[in-house]
């Protein structure tokens, strides 16, 4: 038995797009329609950061899990969007690794390029495809610090067999950002946590 256990909170409307777990979505634009939405709802209902991102089976398009940003919420700096589905879907197939002997393809598709720290776990997530919206620069516009990573990360995943999409549906996740920054969202950058000021 453990002193400390560890819980990730999130937020109870995300129950409304989990009943999507039996939906296939056919391609990575219909998939990151969905995470655009999940990440929209994020910000309209003050849960969390401008970050959504879900783990799909690559090849059927079958929803395994979804995650948005809740650092605030549950005071955890690791609660990015990509972690916590990255986390999410593991547990429920009850695997570390999600390119296990037996299991289908799965692809992480996030509302933004990984920042420093998603990017580091992604290659040992076992997914083989990752799907971007939004870029860097956009997160980094708004106010947000992404870390330092390689300029040449795009390479260094595909380095390791994993195949990197870029700029899906990019005006939409850019619009997300944008409305977040609009309405006062919190920019929790470490040592820098306020309330923006428009």
């Amino acid at each position: 038995m453990s002193i400390f256990d560890l819980h990730t909170l999130l937020p109870a409307w995300i129950g409304d797009f989990l009943h999507h777990e039996a939906s296939c979505f056919p391609d990575v634009t219909a998939r990151m329609a969905f995470v655009i939405r999940l990440t929209s709802r994020n910000v309209a209902e003050g849960s969390g950061g401008p970050f959504g991102a879900a783990v799909f089976e690559r090849d059927s398009g079958v929803l395994v899990a979804v995650g948005v940003n809740a650092v605030v919420a549950s005071h955890c700096s690791h609660a990015h969007a990509e972690m916590v589905a990255l986390a999410l879907a593991q547990q429920r197939l009850e695997t570390h690794d999600l390119a296990s002997p037996g299991l289908p393809t799965h692809e992480l598709v996030t509302s933004c390029e990984p920042c420093a720290m998603c990017l580091g776990a992604i290659p040992w997530s076992g997914v083989k495809r990752v799907v971007c919206g939004a870029r860097d620069a956009d997160a980094r516009a708004i106010g947000f610090d992404e870390g330092s990573k390689p300029a040449h990360w795009q390479q260094t995943l595909t380095a390791r067999g994993i195949e990197v999409l870029t700029d899906v549906l990019r005006d939409d996740a850019v619009t997300v950002l944008k409305h977040y920054l609009a309405t006062g969202g919190m920019l929790y950058n470490a040592c820098t946590d306020k309330e923006h000021d428009p």
